[in-house]
């Protein structure tokens, strides 16, 4: 069914809200969730280990269920929505692409730190040539100045992304940062441009309005704020507010909100809020699947997690420096069985 929409709505709870419950979805969860958001009429659903195709690991997190099998499983139960897969040059490489596209994926979301562009050449590359719509990301937007973040998504654009999204990773932009990187990027490159928030600042949703006021015409959502850190920016909110506001995302609210009440949130071991721990991630600008690494380490080293999320802003940590945290607790650890004061900040 063809529908007009003003707004393109990709769900990522089934890959960045893998963050969330410790990568451990199951196929069965993965068919319950990926059929609702078909019904529901999303148009994209994003299916991978939270860091990716082959993210499955000691240093990111052990899936419980091999990717493959829940990227075939939503493949097979959906009848209009595109499944998507993201990767992370770096940790997948163009086989898994080529694995994916094999079982029927529709688009390619490659991502690389918001200064990295070039390193995804190849993997935009081969995503064109296996006819998969493709998908730019800029990682940690919050650490690039608009200038930047134009010159690094015109190369996306120069390997041939349709498309190019401002990752807030870290949940750490305010509404105007948000607006001053997406007019830039509407005034500069030609093709559509996305937006990703985290609401570890309780701004996910006024981060979303601002990138849709400036032209942003793709949006990432998570239902029941399932992702990582405090999650992104609430699906089904986002419908209502988004109707509210006579914008057309062609999604049904009321199937929405159920998939989110009666699929989802059993899913969830606790409730998706803002922590602590998440209010730090977007306090100190760090990468918001962090946050559970931190929390394990700290109870390893007998320390404050919170001292070791802000030591990673402070040293301005990225993702793919997962093993930094290890190292960066025990050094707390050792300051202060040495008695001296905490890192001050």
């Amino acid at each position: 069914m063809s529908v007009n929409r003003d707004i393109l709505i990709t769900e990522v709870a089934l890959r960045d809200g893998s963050h969330a419950i410790n990568h451990q979805y199951t196929v069965e969860q993965v068919v319950n969730v990926a059929r609702s958001l078909d019904e529901a009429n999303v148009p994209y659903i994003e299916v991978t280990h939270g860091d990716g195709l082959a993210g499955s690991s000691l240093q990111y997190g052990l899936s419980r269920t091999d990717e493959m099998e829940l990227i075939e499983a939503a493949v097979s139960v959906c009848k209009q929505a595109k499944i998507a897969v993201l990767l992370l040059p770096g940790i997948g490489t163009t086989k898994h692409l080529n694995a994916a596209a094999k079982l029927g994926v529709g688009m390619a979301r490659i991502g690389t730190h918001v200064t990295e562009a070039d390193v995804s050449a190849q993997h935009i590359a081969r995503s064109k040539e296996l006819g998969l719509e493709t998908i730019g990301f800029l990682m940690m937007s919050h650490m690039a100045s608009p200038s930047k973040i134009v010159e690094q998504a015109k190369l996306m654009e120069s390997y041939g992304a349709d498309a190019v999204y401002i990752f807030d990773s870290a949940g750490a932009m305010l509404p105007k940062e948000v607006a001053e990187r997406i007019r830039a990027l509407k005034q500069s490159v030609g093709i559509d441009v996305g937006f990703h928030g985290h609401n570890n600042l309780s701004l996910a949703m006024a981060n979303t309005l601002a990138a849709i006021e400036e032209g942003a015409t793709r949006i990432d959502g998570s239902v029941r704020c399932l992702g990582a850190g405090a999650g992104n920016t609430q699906t089904e909110v986002l419908i209502a507010v988004l109707e509210r506001m006579g914008i057309n995302t062609g999604v049904d609210l009321y199937k929405m909100m159920d998939l989110a009440e009666d699929i989802v949130a059993p899913i969830l071991e606790v409730p998706q809020e803002i922590t602590k721990n998440s209010l730090v991630l977007g306090y100190a600008g760090v990468y918001s699947s962090f946050r559970l690494h931190a929390e394990r380490a700290a109870k390893k080293f007998e320390i404050d997690s919170r001292d070791i999320l802000m030591e990673l802003g402070k040293r301005k940590v990225v993702g793919g420096q997962e093993d930094m945290i290890i190292d960066i607790a025990a050094e707390i650890a050792k300051r202060n069985s040495r008695g001296g004061n905490q890192f001050a900040f």
